[in-house]
């Protein structure tokens, strides 16, 4: 229903803070985890293609944008290190992140995430994303979270729509990337939408739905 009052904002702003649940620890980004993921980068320059950064020739460029990146006002981003059968923290394998934080809206996106191969469609990846919604939409009590990606990348959406994100339509000649039209699709995952989306995620990511090959028993399906 819209028009309906709400509680009173600005919300709290997300803290550059570590995050760790069963499979992932998320850390805040910086220059320091350059030497964990250049391997990835170099090896999958096309994980880049829907980017709005990279490809990059050299790990100096590439420790070069982690520092920006990390300095930036404007976004937050979380280094990405799937956890061992111990428990311990593995290497940094990607990042993931918060754009267009609005305190005052109680609204924010996820977005610029980066998961190459090794990292995307595995339990840390989705327990990565997991983690943020469940402190912006259930600790933080935001009401929204956006989720944006190129039109081109369906696959993006079809990510979206797993975490419980509904398609909210598609922004035509949105922007210019690469030289490129870029029409956008835009999804919104509500506070309302979250309680029943957490507790088939989290079932998801239990243990017990996993066999000893780590293979998944039950798929996350989309949300209906």
């Amino acid at each position: 229903m819209t028009g309906e009052p709400v509680e009173a904002t600005p919300r709290a702003r997300p803290e550059a803070a570590p995050h760790r649940g069963r499979w992932v620890l998320l850390e805040p980004l910086s220059a320091g985890h350059a030497a964990d993921l250049w391997p990835h980068a170099a090896a999958a320059p096309e994980s880049f293609t829907f980017l709005p950064f990279g490809p990059f020739g050299t790990e100096a460029a590439f420790r070069g944008y982690l520092r920006l990146a990390a300095a930036s006002h404007e976004e937050m981003l979380w280094a990405v290190r799937p956890l061992g059968p111990d428990g311990a923290p593995g290497p940094a394998a990607g990042w993931i992140g918060l754009l267009d934080i609005r305190p005052a809206h109680a609204a924010a996106e996820l977005g610029n995430l980066w998961f190459p191969p090794g990292l995307a469609r595995t339990r840390a990846a989705t327990e990565a994303c997991f983690l943020l919604l469940d402190h912006l939409l259930g600790r933080l009590r935001y009401l929204r979270v956006g989720w944006k990606c190129n039109a081109l990348h369906p696959a993006s959406g079809r990510a979206a729509e797993r975490l419980g994100f509904r398609h909210e339509g598609r922004l035509r000649a949105h922007m210019i990337a690469r030289g490129r039209r870029r029409d956008t699709d835009w999804y919104g995952l509500l506070a309302e939408e979250w309680p029943p989306r957490r507790a088939a995620i989290a079932a998801w990511l239990d243990a017990a739905n996993f066999d000893d090959a780590g293979r998944e028993r039950r798929k996350l399906a989309r949300a209906g």
